[in-house]
């Protein structure tokens, strides 16, 4: 299968994937997908920016049952980030479907993902800890699990998160369908199979020559002082579009970052000492260009997708080669070439070669820019520094654009169900079930989605009617 509209999906999904604009699947994607169809355990070694969460994004939204209330597909990710992002996805790809996707993590309000899975909730994109507890303390209904996904297994064992996930697995229905997803194979991750999967189907997708080719790496030699200057020389001449500094701690990260806004550099920064809500708020917005250098740990190097990084900065050498594959990882992506250059210290140097032998390539030593070359290039990354960056689509975007939420003032206090929304929606002249989205009902207020361009006139029409003969306030809800 070469192209998306050649494999055996609803319309609803190729509708959303002729949205989102996806036309050729990726290799893995070409592999997995007919067999994830068939309902076969799966064991996918594949790199990053693959194209993996569509890989099983697309099989899991097609296979699920609009009409059944209760979870039916739960996957397993390392981090917060990567559960918010695969959930964005999920919604994308099942948008037109109506599948609500739903992710539950740790720092998130406990009673608030409890109400969101008492809800009518298809998926469910979740780390090990926040899952388990749900599991234990029995806000978590397992009994429809037909599909479970363990995405990035290798870095749930660095993160050791592994004893969190088997104990999750133990207590699902034994009959479904389970895959692990990971970007190396190790011992371990292989005893999890062998123990959890009904005779797996192994999938492995090498790096090409060509995909290989599309990172340049290179090294320059530093000591710690220089550092800093040294980043702000190499920015000035390669003058990136977007590019994401990696550092190994808060605290760099949070040094670098001053010197650079010290400098008037569109940035900003990421890491674990930061609250969720702000950490989420800046991926979206580095997601958007809305700056161009994004200073961060490896929390932001792991399946995060960010379209046309063209720079990788190492401002600290990784400590682990898996890290180094990972933050370089971030750009080449999607075709396109990307550069990785890494600072390396005296003390640093002699741990390139084991890195070359496990990416398998050289990694070049370069000359820092001369005092010339940066003069030549400063007026040019001034002028850039100073514009306002087209502001990025993002697939949310390209799917919701016929799509408005309302809000309704009135919830589960005023003993409101989703089939009294749905009764008096479509008693609207023109409006049919098949225009109404989602429907989230909370103790005191209601989101609905509207469908296919008619938000506005819902929204009038409604301003006019009672629910259940209780005149409700009504207007677009807010982001």
């Amino acid at each position: 299968m070469k192209k998306f509209n050649e494999y055996n999906l609803s319309e609803d999904i190729k509708q959303s994937l002729e949205v989102l604009h996806y036309t050729d699947p990726t290799e893995v994607q070409q592999k997995v997908i007919p067999l994830a169809l068939k309902k076969i355990d799966l064991i996918v070694k594949s790199r990053t920016g693959s194209g993996k969460t569509a890989s099983f994004g697309i099989p899991i939204c097609e296979l699920i049952d609009w009409e059944e209330n209760k979870v039916q597909a739960l996957i397993l990710t390392p981090t917060r980030e990567l559960a918010e992002q695969v959930k964005e996805e999920l919604i994308s790809i099942g948008r037109f479907k109506r599948l609500n996707v739903i992710s539950i993590y740790g720092k998130q309000p406990f009673e608030k993902q409890k109400l969101a899975l008492k809800q009518k909730t298809h998926v469910v994109v979740g780390t090990p800890g926040r899952v388990l507890d749900h599991i234990e303390k029995g806000t978590f209904p397992l009994d429809k699990i037909k599909y479970t996904v363990i995405d990035e297994a290798d870095e749930m064992l660095n993160r050791g998160f592994i004893d969190q996930v088997e104990s999750i697995i133990q207590t699902l229905p034994k009959d479904r369908v389970t895959s692990v997803y990971s970007a190396t194979y190790t011992d371990e991750i292989e005893n999890l199979c062998h123990t959890y999967l009904k005779n797996p189907k192994k999938v492995v997708i090498e790096a090409k020559e060509h995909q290989i080719n599309l990172i340049s790496h290179s090294f320059i030699h530093c000591n710690e002082k220089e550092k800093v200057l040294l980043l702000k020389d190499i920015t000035i001449v390669e003058n990136p579009d977007s590019c994401i500094v990696f550092c190994n701690t808060q605290d760099k990260v949070d040094d670098v970052y001053k010197e650079l806004r010290k400098s008037n550099y569109s940035c900003n920064k990421i890491h674990g000492g930061l609250i969720q809500k702000d950490r989420l708020s800046i991926m979206e917005d580095y997601k958007r260009g809305s700056f161009r250098y994004l200073v961060a740990t490896d929390l932001a190097a792991r399946g995060i997708d960010v379209e046309n990084i063209n720079l990788i900065i190492n401002y600290d050498f990784p400590f682990k080669e898996e890290n180094y594959v990972h933050r370089t990882g971030r750009t080449g992506r999607a075709g396109k070439y990307g550069k990785a250059i890494s600072l390396i210290t005296p003390k640093e140097k002699q741990s390139i070669s084991s890195f070359e032998n496990y990416i398998g390539i050289n990694i070049t030593f370069e000359d820092p820019p001369s005092k010339e070359t940066v003069a030549k290039a400063h007026t040019l990354f001034k002028e850039k520094m100073k514009e306002v960056s087209k502001r990025k689509v993002m697939k949310a975007d390209l799917v919701n654009k016929d799509i408005m939420k309302l809000y309704f003032n009135g919830g589960k206090k005023k003993k409101l169900r989703a089939v009294d929304f749905v009764g008096t929606i479509t008693s609207i002249d023109g409006v049919t079930g098949e225009d109404i989205g989602i429907i989230s009902i909370q103790e005191t207020t209601t989101y609905v989605d509207i469908l296919n361009g008619k938000g506005n006139y819902v929204l009038k029409e409604m301003r006019n009617m009672t629910i259940k003969g209780k005149q409700l306030k009504v207007h677009k809800a807010k982001e």
